[in-house]
């Protein structure tokens, strides 16, 4: 397993984490299987969020219910969680007060004294940074949460809370996969007339950005085809894109699913990919695509394959 520097971290980090967003029915050896599995795979990195399996912290409670960590045990992993998303509605809320309730939450039902990293899920259009920055500074100062972050944030957004916050922003989650790379493609198709490709959809530079400022990307939903409209992998909508990863797989010797991965771990702004599966035999087939060396050609025959121009 390839691993990257995480700003702030004392200790490598994998480049493929696992997302526990699907456990909240699963039975505990069946949690137990698919995080053994990432472990014997290298994956010491396991992304949640408050909101995952219906009821509030529904997935955090499943997790630690099925694993039932020592502390040395949990010394060895890093757990990430998310908050700011509330239901019903869906509506955002970077309150102070919904921050600080939700850690709080989360540390319980995690079974933990501590958080390795918080991650603030969506843009909240109401967002008082310096609220933001109280909540983190208490909850830094507590030990309660040791690195804070982003999720699917643009520049703009980030520097606004940057103007307040004193932690570093370690990590911006973003979608990104071979069929869904905007983040990517606009910057390939900078100045091109008459071709959607190259229209900025606010998140213009969001990739130089996080590479220029320590920010780690990491890459959800990395075989869906749109925003959970289904995987593009064996999808007969992407012929030419599948008879390619087919063919690279060959090549490497892996299953396709690692393919996939290596698009997004190739990039050399040191991505990781976020997986979401529960399925144990994809976790171990997506983890090998973890240090692929995909040649120039190879990564830009991919992103032709998925529909994108290259002038």
């Amino acid at each position: 397993m390839k691993t990257i520097e995480l700003s702030g971290f004392d200790r490598p980090a994998p480049n493929v984490v696992l997302g526990l967003m699907r456990i909240a029915d699963l039975d505990d050896e069946a949690i137990r299987t698919l995080v053994s599995t990432a472990r014997d795979a290298g994956i010491d990195f396991f992304d949640h969020a408050d909101i995952y399996g219906g009821a509030l912290h529904a997935c955090e409670r499943r997790f630690a219910e099925a694993l039932r960590l020592t502390p040395s045990e949990r010394e060895q992993i890093t757990i990430q969680t998310k908050c700011g998303i509330r239901q019903p509605g869906p509506y955002f809320d970077f309150s102070y007060e919904h921050i600080v309730s939700s850690v709080e939450g989360s540390l319980t039902a995690l079974g933990t004294d501590y958080l390795d990293i918080l991650l603030l899920h969506r843009p909240d259009a109401l967002v008082e940074p310096d609220e933001v920055a109280r909540a983190f500074d208490e909850l830094s100062a507590a030990g309660k949460v040791r690195a804070f972050g982003v999720s699917n944030h643009t520049p703009g957004q980030i520097e606004l809370l940057k103007a307040s916050v004193r932690q570093p922003i370690v990590a911006n989650q973003l979608q990104l996969s071979i069929t869904h790379a905007p983040i990517i493609a606009q910057g390939v198709a900078a100045n091109m007339q008459g071709t959607e490709q190259s229209v900025t959809l606010d998140g213009g530079g969001i990739v130089d950005y996080c590479r220029l400022n320590g920010i780690t990307i990491q890459a959800w939903s990395p075989f869906q085809a749109g925003f959970f409209t289904g995987v593009f992998l064996g999808n007969p909508h992407y012929l030419e894109l599948n008879a390619v990863i087919d063919r690279l797989a060959g090549k490497y010797g892996v299953p396709a699913i690692a393919i996939a991965t290596a698009w997004i771990t190739r990039h050399p702004a040191g991505m990781q990919v976020v997986l979401g599966t529960t399925n144990a035999e994809r976790v171990a087939g997506a983890a090998l695509g973890s240090d692929i060396p995909l040649t120039r050609a190879e990564w830009y025959e991919l992103f032709r394959a998925a529909g994108y121009r290259v002038p």
